[in-house]
């Protein structure tokens, strides 16, 4: 089976399952409570990635593991209930496969969040970052190797990842809600180790005002695909050497349990504004 196969494979499970979407989310790390809070009339349906044929399974604890399909502002959105990453030992394909699947059932739109280390240090823990760009420091692509013709070009523009259009539509919900929603730059470092002190100096110097492990394959992915993509990071922790702090993967999960009426209110007000026409 080529990788066209599987992706249409697992497409045709999900749509027999769950029907169509008009907008995917990616939940990140302590995020995933979104979903797990919908109300009951919301929620269309739901399918464990175990139930899909070709797709990995999620072991990062906050990582529930699933899609749930859900009615936001008479959309159909497509939640994705954890991520899968390169340093649980995925490769690439599979990283992106869910973005790849999405796109074959139709999504043309992909929102994708994620916590992340705070580098800029007039941030804080529970700060919202709206992601303008990326940089790659993990040394993986999704797209090495041979191109997917049907998926997109060998040499794709990379210019303009985060669609402007949709960035604008956060910055206008964040501001009806009151919800400051900072801007800044994510680097992509390999994991599953926290960066150093050393590395998070690199790459504040480089430009960046987060940092995470995850996020920019997609983002290359969907770009790929042209898919119009917007990506929030949750900044869950400061970054090591800007506290005198050890970091661990508990904070990440109170820091997102503690921002969850935000996050949630600012996600369902920038679904309500989407224009899917």
């Amino acid at each position: 089976m080529n990788e066209m196969e599987r992706i249409s494979r697992a497409a045709a499970v999900i749509e027999n399952a769950c029907g169509k979407a008009d907008i995917a989310v990616v939940l990140g790390s302590g995020l995933g409570n979104y979903a797990a809070n919908l109300p009951e009339e919301r929620v269309i349906a739901e399918i464990s990635y175990g139930d899909i044929p070709g797709f990995p399974r999620a072991t990062v604890a906050g990582h529930a593991g699933k899609f749930v399909f859900a009615n936001i502002a008479g959309k159909r959105v497509a939640f994705m209930c954890g991520r899968f990453h390169s340093y649980e030992g995925h490769p690439m394909a599979d990283v992106v496969l869910p973005v790849r699947v999405l796109n074959r059932m139709g999504v043309n739109t992909l929102i994708l969040t994620n916590a992340a280390g705070g580098v800029n240090t007039s941030f804080t823990p529970g700060t919202l970052m709206l992601i303008e760009d990326y940089l790659n420091l993990s040394g993986k692509n999704p797209l090495t190797g041979a191109n997917i013709d049907e998926l997109g070009p060998r040499f794709p523009d990379m210019s303009r990842v985060y669609t402007p259009a949709l960035r604008q539509i956060a910055l206008q919900a964040a501001g009806e809600l009151g919800i400051p929603l900072r801007k800044g730059v994510y680097c992509m470092m390999s994991g599953p180790t926290y960066e150093t002190p050393a590395e998070v100096r690199m790459v504040r110097i480089l430009g960046a005002d987060a940092v995470g492990m995850s996020t920019v394959p997609e983002s290359i992915a969907a770009a790929h695909c042209s898919m119009e993509v917007l990506g929030i990071s949750c900044i869950t922790n400061m970054a090591a050497g800007v506290l005198d702090q050890p970091i661990n993967h508990a904070e990440v999960m109170e820091t997102g349990k503690r921002v969850e009426k935000e996050f949630s209110a600012l996600m369902t007000r920038i679904l309500e504004k989407i224009d899917i026409a």
